[in-house]
């Protein structure tokens, strides 16, 4: 491998939810998506709202990426995928190699339905109502298919299926199911993605009902970035992110969870606040895990709300004995073992 290649991550998103936060500090951060950065090439992580311009304003454009990674399905983190793909056609050069989509695969089947439920919910799309990463990326270029087909014909424009390829995670081992089994004991991680300058590993975590739901960890020859995607505090993560340069990790203010539900006393504020509390990590609870995971740095992203101010999450700082982080949007952290510092960019 070559050496000096600076790994580094770039939040270009670092807020959480399928929602635009209101309120004080509205519109501070971006949806969740990281660029992780080595030598000259870019791997997105997720792809939340507005990922397009903070890619810009990061000096990237799609036509730099090699691959984007999603962690699991849910909107707040595949948002804009349509957007790249399609306003990234402007950016891409027709000797590159197509940009490896990878994420999750078909669900199989639908989540169990909440026992809050007096009337079970009909599901939307019933002949396809759990699509995989190809399969989305597929029907998104085909809800644009009139956009398209006027470039391609009219301007002479490339398709995105030339630039683009998506699949999906083959999950290993027998053990897995999404609502029996969804986060196995004692998985093991395996890679998904390999070239010359990274080794991309993979486990099952813990966000219920979405499954399969998927951490990742970036290895290069200078340093490693592992990155939690939305989970509850689980083993797998721990086991992933041994020994890590930098761990990127979700975190939720579960103060504002009850401020925000509790008072509401509907059926629908009680089943949120199930999802929150069954689903993602505090940031005490973050700190643990990465206290055991043996992470040299930990940065907390991924933030619910959006709009919480920084000093609710600088308050848990002594309690991790690394160094820790709160980034804001397009914010520059190293995760090259001898240099892991954070610069704002």
């Amino acid at each position: 491998m070559p050496q000096n290649l600076t790994p580094h991550v770039i939040t270009l998103g670092t807020a959480g939810g399928p929602r635009w936060w209101t309120g004080q500090n509205a519109g501070r951060r971006s949806g969740i998506s990281t660029a992780v950065v080595v030598g000259s090439a870019v791997y997105l992580v997720d792809a939340g709202s507005g990922v397009g311009n903070q890619l810009m304003k990061a000096g990237f454009t799609p036509g730099d990426l090699r691959g984007i990674f999603l962690t699991h399905l849910h909107s707040d983190h595949t948002i804009d995928l349509a957007s790249l793909a399609i306003f990234g056609l402007f950016t891409m050069k027709r000797e590159k190699e197509p940009v490896q989509i990878i994420g999750p695969g078909d669900r199989g089947e639908l989540p169990p339905v909440s026992p809050r439920a007096v009337v079970a919910p009909r599901p939307l799309f019933p002949s396809n109502p759990t699509p995989g990463t190809a399969s989305m990326f597929s029907s998104l270029m085909q809800a644009y298919a009139t956009d398209l087909n006027d470039r391609v014909i009219d301007a002479l424009r490339p398709s995105p299926l030339e630039y683009f390829h998506a699949s999906d995670i083959q999950i290993p081992g027998g053990d897995y199911h999404p609502n029996q089994n969804p986060t196995p004991e004692n998985f093991e991680p395996f890679v998904i993605y390999r070239d010359e300058l990274v080794t991309v590993s993979a486990t099952l975590v813990e966000h219920p009902p979405i499954a399969p739901a998927f951490a990742f960890r970036f290895d290069t020859a200078e340093g490693s970035v592992t990155i939690s995607g939305d989970t509850a505090p689980c083993e797998n993560l721990v086991r992933l992110a041994r020994g890590t340069d930098l761990l990127l990790h979700e975190a939720i203010d579960f103060d504002w969870v009850q401020q925000a539900y509790g008072s509401l006393g509907t059926e629908e504020a009680q089943a949120s606040m199930d999802h929150h509390r069954r689903s993602h990590t505090s940031a005490l609870q973050a700190i643990e895990l990465a206290e055991r995971a043996g992470a040299a740095t930990l940065a907390l992203h991924h933030l619910v709300p959006g709009t919480t101010p920084d000093a609710v999450w600088h308050s848990h700082a002594e309690q991790f004995s690394g160094r820790f982080l709160i980034p804001n949007d397009l914010d520059v952290i190293s995760f090259a073992r001898t240099t892991s510092e954070m610069a704002v960019a």
